[in-house]
This record gives C-alpha cells, sequence and structure tokens, in this order.
C-alpha cells in the first residue's frame, strides 16, 4: 500500500514541476524572450498594430497573422548594436504615448518622410518597416504560396527553337 502512495506523490510532483514555470512567468512580459530589449506585452500590442498598418491583411494574411512583429523584435535583439536598440526603444515608447489615432498618422507621415517627425521615432518606424517588409518577404506563406521557385539551372526544353547565327 505504501508503493502505491508513494508512486501517486511522486506523480503529483512530477506535474507540479511542469505546471511551475507558466506560474512563475512574470505578467506583462514579451510573449518571447529577449536578451538586451526590455519589452512589455503593451509596447508588444502596439507594435503589432503598427506592423499589421505597413502589411495589412487582405486576401493574404497580414502582419499579424504572421507574428512579423515578434521577427522584429527578434531581429532588433539579436541583430542591432546596443546604440539602434536604444533608438528602437525610445521610437516604442514615443509612439506608445501617442493615442490610436495619432499613432496612425504617425505611420502615414512617418511613411511621406514628414521633416516634423522626431528623429528616434523616424529612426525606429525606418526599422520597423524594413524588418516588417524582410520578414514577410521571407516569412513561410510567401515562400511558398506567392513565389514559385525553380532549381537552377531551371527545367529543360528540348524543342526550344535555336536560331541559327
Amino acid at each position: 500500500m505504501e508503493r502505491r502512495l508513494a508512486i501517486k506523490q511522486v506523480l503529483i510532483l512530477a506535474g507540479g514541476m511542469m505546471v511551475l514555470p507558466s506560474c512563475l512567468r512574470e505578467s506583462g512580459k514579451a510573449s518571447i524572450e529577449l536578451k538586451n530589449l526590455d519589452i512589455d506585452l503593451d509596447q508588444e500590442n502596439i507594435l503589432a498594430e503598427i506592423t499589421e498598418m505597413i502589411i495589412p491583411k487582405t486576401d493574404t494574411p497580414g502582419a499579424k497573422d504572421l507574428k512579423l512583429h515578434l521577427f522584429v523584435l527578434k531581429m532588433v535583439d539579436d541583430c542591432y548594436e546596443k546604440k539602434d536598440q536604444q533608438i528602437f526603444s525610445k521610437g516604442l515608447e514615443y509612439v506608445c504615448k501617442l493615442e490610436e489615432g495619432e499613432r496612425k498618422q504617425f505611420v502615414i507621415d512617418a511613411n511621406a518622410k514628414k521633416e516634423q517627425l522626431n528623429g528616434d521615432a523616424y529612426n525606429f518606424f525606418n526599422m520597423v518597416k524594413d524588418r516588417t517588409i524582410g520578414g514577410y518577404m521571407n516569412s513561410k506563406y510567401v515562400m511558398s504560396n506567392l513565389v514559385i521557385w525553380e532549381l537552377v539551372p531551371g527545367r529543360y526544353n528540348g524543342y526550344f527553337p535555336v536560331k541559327n547565327i
């Protein structure tokens, strides 16, 4: 009888150990692990809105559907220098302080290269736009559904007409 009790307790302990990491996760943190950037969930959601404004959902998936905001965060966190990461953080803080209508106007103005924009915010938008477009063009959806690739040197056509010179 003691053996059954011991096995039951071990299984309960193992189940608790599996659930423990989800209980200890800090609420409000970004949904991916970042080493250099300190981004909270609200900032991540606003970044998702901005990427969705850059590549909206039509008959093809938009930026939110492809999770391009996470790609932008990971690329800035891993591949950019500390100075550029600080510019990104300052620009994101600036954009987060704006209301939704002002945010849309910011994206329109930044895309039109208006002169009255804050320098860090403009650089932030350029980083986000570049990484969003790059992530979209390299996404699984685009590479498998929109781009038709053929292996080099291409298909062989034995009946291709050849002109004599």
